[in-house]
C-alpha cells in the first residue's frame, strides 16, 4: 500500500523531498565516523577550495569579478519554464503571465527590494520564457504563490509549459532547426531540450498535417529514456523515435552496398540536418541547483570525461549531413570538457568542420568568449603543455587536453634522441621522481590556433542563471580519409632502410580510446577500400565496431506457447525492448476509417505500427509520420541496428470492456491522437454548447436527457455506440452542422453508451479545460447560466471502456 513504481512509501518520498528542498538551510548531524578533507557543518556545503584554485588560475572570469561570481554560485538558482509555443493555449498562458501573475505576485516581493516577482527572458523569443524569484518553500506557503504554484505544476503535466534551467534553453536555439530537418539529439534525457526541438519542428505545420522533418532522441540509460518518453509524450507528436545506446557508437543504419532491394535514389545511410551534441559532464554548471556537488568537485571528474567527450562529438560529426549543424555543449565550466573537445574535433577534422560564429544571434544573452589559452590539473600539478607530463601519466593526460593537442609521438620527436634515450633508460626511481616532479623542462602556455573565442560560455552572475558552454559547428566538406600510419613505441628504432616493414599489427586501434584520425567520408561509395592507402570510413569503421558490441540477438521475433498460460510473445533483436512492426491488417484498418469517416487525405497505409506482431493482441496501434516511416523501413533493411525504446503518436487503443468490445468499432481515438485526426473524421462527431460543454469535464458522464440543449442530446443519441468527438462549440445552442476545426479548436474524446455520454480524458485535463472555459462562460448570460446550472442525475450511465470514474486512463494530450 501507498508504493509507487520507486518502491518507496509516499512518507519516505515526502520525506526526502522535503529533505532535498531544504538543503540550503538543513545542518549535517554529527558522527565520529564521518571524514572530509574540508570541514563542514551541513551536508551542501557551498565552498570548496580546489574549485577557486582551479578556476581562479583558469581564469573563467576575471579576478575583480571572481567574488560575485562566486556569490551568485552560492545561491539557489531561480525557477525557470518555458511555455509550449505549439500548445493550443500558449497566447492564453502568456496573457496569464503579463496581466495576472506578475501584477499579484509583485505584492509578495519584500519593500525595498527591486527584484521582480516573475520575469520573461530578454532574450528567449515572445517572451515565451520566464523565471521566478521565490523558492519551492515560498510558493508552497503562501496563499497567492499558491496559486501560482498549482498553474505551474498543472500546465507542467499537460505539457503547456516544461519546467527547465533557463541556460539549458539555449542551445536548441542556436542550432536553426527547421521543420523538414532530420535532427539527432545523441544524449537526450531527461528530455527538456526534446521537447524544445520538437516544438521548433511543428511551429510552422498546420491543425492536422505532420511536418517533414523528425527526432530522433538517444540516451544510453534505460531508465532515462523512460524519463525522456514521460517528458516528450506530453508533445503529442508523431515524428519521434526514442532509441537506447552509447551515444558514441550510435548506428548509422549504413545499408549493404550490394543489397538488391535498394530502390533508385535510396539514401544508403542514416544522416542528420542537425545533431544536438550535449554530451555527459562533470556538472558543476549546476551548483546552484545541485549543491551537493560542490563537496565532490574535483579535477579529476573532467580530465576523465574528456575522452568519452570527443567520442561523442566526434560520432556526431561524422553522422552530420555535410551543410549540417551541430550544437556541443555541456553545463560544465571546465575547459578540458568544452574548449580541448572542440579543439580536438576541430583538429580531427581538419578544415571539413568549422566553428560558426554566432555573436549576433540572441543579442540579449549576455555570454562570454571561449578561451584560447588553458592548463591542465594532474593530481594538484599544473601542466600547460604535453610536454610537461611524464610518461607515468600518459594514459591519463592526454595531449589533446592541451591547447595545442598534438601527440606524445610529436613530443618525443620535438624534444630529441636524447630525451628519447632517457625515457628508455630511466629506471624505476626515476620514474617515481618524475611522477612527483613532471615539470622537467620549463615550458610556457599554449595558445589554440584554432578560433575558439567563438565558443560561448554561460556565466551565473552575468543573468542569474546556472552555468552553461556551447559550441556552433558546422559541417562544410565530408570528413577526410587520411592514411593510417604505424604506431612507433618510444625508444624503438625504426627501419629506414625497409620503412614498408613496420609490423602489421601495430595498425590496431582502440575505439574506447580514440576515434581515429584517418577519418573518411570521400569513400563511403567505393566498392572496395584501396589496400594500398588503409583508408576507412568513419561510418563505416564504427558500425563494424558497433555491430561487433550490441548484436548478439536474431532479428526474428520467437512464440511459444506455455501449457495453461496465454500465448506469449519473446523478445526480438533487443533484450528488453518490444519490437516494431507496421500493422498492416486491412479489415481492422478499413472497419476504423469506417467508423469514424475518415478521409483519404490522412495518410493511414504504412503510417500505423505496433509493439506486437499478433493482431488479435493488439491494444495499441501508434502512428508515425512519414519521416519517421523512411527512418524504420531503412532500420529493417539494415537488420534492426536502432534499438527502439518508443516511436510515434498512440492514436488508437483497443476497448477491453464488455461493452468496448461489442461496439462496431473495438479502437477508441487517444487523447494524444486527437488533435492530429480531428480534421479529418466526418463520423461520431458532435458539437456542443459551452454549458454541456462544461457539464461534460465537470461530470465526467452525462444522461442524454440532462443535456441543457435538447437537439444535442438527441443527436448524441443517435451516434452509434463506442468512441466519439465533442467539439466545443460557441454560446447555449450546438452548431448543427459539421464542426470547424482550427488551431484554437477544442475537442474532447467520449464514450457513446446505452444512456450516456462518459468523457475519456484524465482529471487533469479537465480541470485545465474547465479553467480555460472561465472566459468562454462570461458570454453566457446570467439567466441561461442560473436556470442550467444544477447538477445532472448521479447515474453516471455506462462508464467509459468499464471503468469508474477515478479508472478513466489520464492521457493529457
Amino acid at each position: 500500500m501507498g508504493r509507487g513504481k520507486g518502491g518507496k512509501s509516499r512518507t519516505q518520498r515526502k520525506h526526502f523531498q522535503e529533505n532535498r528542498e531544504n538543503v540550503w538551510k538543513s545542518k549535517r548531524p554529527k558522527s565520529d565516523s564521518y571524514s572530509d578533507p574540508i570541514p563542514i557543518s551541513n551536508p551542501y556545503e557551498t565552498q570548496n577550495p580546489a574549485f577557486d584554485h582551479y578556476y581562479k588560475d583558469q581564469r573563467i572570469v576575471s579576478s575583480e569579478e571572481w567574488d560575485a561570481f562566486v556569490q551568485v554560485l552560492r545561491t539557489p538558482l531561480p525557477a525557470a519554464f518555458r511555455i509550449n509555443s505549439t500548445s493550443r493555449f500558449c497566447v492564453d498562458i502568456r496573457s496569464q503571465l503579463e496581466n495576472d501573475f506578475m501584477h499579484s505576485l509583485q505584492a509578495e516581493v519584500a519593500e525595498g527590494d527591486n527584484t521582480e516577482a516573475i520575469v520573461p527572458l530578454p532574450w528567449y523569443p515572445e517572451n515565451l520564457a520566464w523565471h521566478s524569484n521565490f523558492s519551492r518553500k515560498q510558493l508552497r506557503k503562501n496563499q497567492t504563490l499558491g496559486r501560482f504554484h498549482e498553474f505551474l505544476k498543472l500546465e507542467n503535466e499537460i505539457g503547456n509549459i516544461t519546467r527547465q534551467e533557463a541556460v539549458s534553453m539555449a542551445p536548441p536555439l542556436f542550432l536553426d532547426v527547421h521543420s523538414n530537418h532530420f535532427v539527432l539529439d545523441m544524449c537526450a534525457a531527461p528530455g527538456s531540450k526534446t521537447f524544445q526541438l520538437l516544438e521548433i519542428l511543428h511551429q510552422t505545420t498546420k491543425v492536422g498535417s505532420l511536418p517533414d522533418g523528425m527526432v530522433i532522441a538517444n540516451d544510453l540509460d534505460i531508465q532515462r529514456c523512460n524519463l525522456l518518453i514521460h517528458q516528450t509524450k506530453r508533445m503529442c507528436t508523431a515524428n519521434l523515435i526514442v532509441t537506447n545506446h552509447e551515444a558514441q557508437h550510435f548506428p548509422g543504419c549504413l545499408l549493404n552496398r550490394n543489397c538488391d532491394k535498394m530502390e533508385p535514389n535510396r539514401q544508403d545511410q542514416l544522416l542528420f540536418d542537425r545533431v544536438l551534441c550535449d554530451v555527459p559532464c562533470s556538472g558543476d554548471g549546476t551548483l546552484r541547483k545541485a549543491p551537493d556537488l560542490w563537496r565532490k568537485w574535483n579535477t579529476g571528474t573532467g580530465n576523465g570525461l574528456h575522452n568519452l567527450q570527443v567520442l561523442i562529438a566526434m560520432r556526431g560529426v561524422s553522422l552530420l549531413k555535410v551543410g549540417g549543424r551541430m550544437i556541443y555543449s555541456t553545463c560544465s565550466m571546465n575547459p578540458i570538457e568544452n574548449e580541448a573537445v572542440v579543439a580536438e574535433v576541430l583538429r580531427r577534422c581538419a578544415g571539413s568542420i568549422e566553428l560558426v560564429d554566432v555573436s549576433s544571434q540572441l543579442p540579449q544573452l549576455i555570454r562570454r568568449p571561449g578561451l584560447k589559452r588553458w592548463k591542465v590539473c594532474d593530481k594538484g600539478k599544473w601542466l600547460v603543455s604535453c610536454k610537461d607530463v611524464p610518461k607515468s601519466h600518459r594514459g591519463v593526460v592526454l595531449p589533446s587536453m592541451f591547447p595545442n593537442g598534438g601527440s606524445y609521438q610529436d613530443v618525443v620527436d620535438s624534444l630529441g634522441d636524447d630525451i628519447i634515450t632517457d625515457d628508455v633508460n630511466r629506471n624505476s626511481e626515476d620514474d617515481v621522481q618524475a611522477a612527483e616532479n613532471p615539470v622537467m623542462h620549463e615550458f610556457i602556455e599554449e595558445d589554440s590556433d584554432f578560433p575558439l573565442e567563438r565558443c560561448m560560455r554561460l556565466v551565473p552572475h552575468d543573468q542569474n542563471t546556472g552555468a552553461f558552454f556551447i559550441a556552433v559547428l558546422q559541417k562544410i566538406s565530408p570528413l577526410p580519409a587520411i592514411q593510417i600510419k604505424p604506431r612507433k613505441e618510444v625508444g624503438k628504432p625504426v627501419d629506414t632502410a625497409n620503412p614498408g616493414n613496420e609490423d602489421v599489427q601495430e595498425l590496431q586501434i582502440n575505439p574506447l580510446e580514440s576515434i581515429p584520425e584517418e577519418i573518411s567520408e570521400a569513400n563511403i561509395n567505393d566498392n572496395e577500400p584501396n589496400a594500398a592507402d588503409l583508408k576507412v570510413s568513419s561510418v563505416a569503421w564504427e558500425e563494424v565496431d558497433f555491430k561487433e558490441a550490441q548484436d548478439p540477438c536474431k532479428v526474428e521475433n520467437i512464440t511459444k506457447n506455455t501449457p495453461g498460460k496465454r500465448k506469449l510473445q519473446f523478445q526480438g533483436k533487443w533484450r528488453g525492448i518490444d519490437p516494431v512492426f507496421f500493422f498492416k491488417d486491412e479489415v481492422i484498418i478499413n472497419s476504423i476509417k469506417a467508423f469514424y469517416g475518415i478521409d483519404e487525405q490522412f495518410p493511414v497505409s504504412g503510417h500505423l505500427v505496433t509493439r506486437n506482431n499478433d493482431t488479435s493482441h493488439v491494444k495499441r496501434i501508434y502512428y508515425i509520420s512519414k519521416a519517421v516511416k523512411d527512418v524504420l523501413e531503412m532500420n529493417f533493411s539494415v537488420g534492426q541496428q536502432l534499438k527502439i525504446t518508443s516511436v510515434g503518436l498512440k492514436i488508437f487503443e483497443r476497448q477491453s470492456s464488455c461493452e468496448g468490445r461489442s461496439a462496431p468499432c473495438a479502437f477508441r481515438i487517444t487523447s494524444e491522437g486527437l488533435p492530429l485526426i480531428l480534421p479529418h473524421i466526418s463520423k461520431q462527431i458532435l458539437s456542443a454548447s459551452v454549458i454541456d460543454f462544461k457539464h461534460l469535464l465537470q461530470y465526467r458522464a452525462v444522461k442524454f436527457a440532462d443535456f441543457v440543449d435538447a437537439e444535442f442530446g438527441e443527436r448524441a443519441t443517435n451516434l452509434m455506440p463506442g468512441c466519439c468527438v465533442v467539439v466545443l462549440g460557441e454560446g447555449n445552442r450546438a452548431a448543427t452542422g459539421p464542426p470547424q476545426v482550427d488551431e484554437s479548436t477544442i475537442a474532447i474524446g467520449c464514450w457513446k453508451g446505452r444512456g450516456s455520454l462518459t468523457v475519456m480524458v484524465g482529471a487533469l485535463e479537465c480541470q485545465e479545460l474547465l479553467e480555460r472555459l472561465l472566459m468562454r462562460l462570461d458570454t453566457v448570460t446570467e439567466k441561461d447560466s442560473s436556470m442550467h446550472e444544477d447538477k445532472p442525475s448521479d447515474d453516471k450511465g455506462d462508464e467509459a471502456n468499464g471503468k469508474n470514474e477515478d479508472e478513466v486512463e489520464v492521457t493529457g494530450c
